[in-house]
């Protein structure tokens, strides 16, 4: 297995309207659509669509949407094997706002997600890169990255949404991925670990830091933007699925942000 991905997945009620509400206030949309989201189930399905064997280490509801979720990654090549549906919690869940200017506001409900038993999830052999987000709680995630790099494999943590970092968490992470706005929340805690740090800043490029003063600027693909939803998921998994076939971190990560270029050009969200 090349990449295992442990993480939430969130059946994504996708609304477009022509801005987002303010307080008190009921917008009329203009359309909805239903899809699988997470950050997790995302990331996966990039990692998968980019060429390597992919698998997704999580748990769901008992319900329609989780079934639903579980289809849309193994119709995605996608192992499912370590999906474990939980009879008397509901799947996670998000509802999406994306603007007509392409931005989107969402809230997640976690759901299923939080009940992810870490000591039950198996590492596969020959594992190249796990890949980990902030969706899910910080003991699960300490208690995978751990197990993975005992097995020599290595880790990438998407710290979004941000909050605090564990010293022990961040010991055995290789990549640490963050936005602008995650990296500001989290200040010099970017930059407080020996692993590399990647900033993505959407239409302005990304960084690659080398320390807290020295970095590697990779530009952004411009491209018309249709909708951002999604695009820091599709980069990390394609960064995941490139490092993986042997390419070094720069060229890497430029392939990432040409993947998230096409994302969000595209109508059809890569998900």
């Amino acid at each position: 297995m090349d990449v295992l991905v442990v993480g939430a997945v969130h059946y994504d009620v996708i609304v477009n309207a022509p801005r987002l509400p303010e307080l008190d206030e009921t917008l009329k949309g203009q359309s909805v659509a239903y899809a699988l989201g997470g950050k997790g189930g995302n990331q996966a399905l990039s990692a998968a669509r980019n060429g390597v064997k992919t698998a997704f280490a999580g748990a769901t509801g008992s319900d329609d949407a989780g079934y639903f979720m579980v289809e849309q990654l193994a119709v995605g090549s996608v192992d499912v094997s370590q999906i474990i549906p939980h009879p008397n919690l509901a799947s996670g869940m998000s509802v999406a706002i994306v603007t007509s200017s392409g931005d989107y506001g969402a809230v997640i409900v976690s759901g299923a997600n939080e009940a992810i038993d870490a000591h039950s999830i198996k590492i596969p052999a020959g594992l190249k890169w796990l890949i980990l987000q902030n969706e899910i709680l910080p003991e699960i995630n300490l208690a995978i990255a751990i197990k993975a790099a005992k097995t020599g494999a290595k880790v990438i943590l998407n710290a979004a949404p941000a909050r605090d970092l564990e010293p022990d968490l961040l010991a055995v992470i290789d990549i640490f991925i963050v936005n602008g706005v995650e990296a500001q929340a989290l200040g010099n805690a970017i930059h407080s670990n020996n692993c590399i740090t990647i900033e993505t800043r959407g239409g302005d490029g990304l960084l690659i830091w080398k320390s807290e003063s020295e970095w590697d600027f990779i530009p952004a693909f411009k491209v018309p933007v249709i909708s951002t939803h999604g695009a820091g998921d599709c980069f990390v998994g394609a960064l995941a699925a490139r490092l993986c076939l042997g390419d070094k971190l720069e060229p890497a990560a430029t392939y990432a942000a040409a993947a998230a270029a096409l994302h969000v050009s595209s109508s059809a969200e890569v998900r």
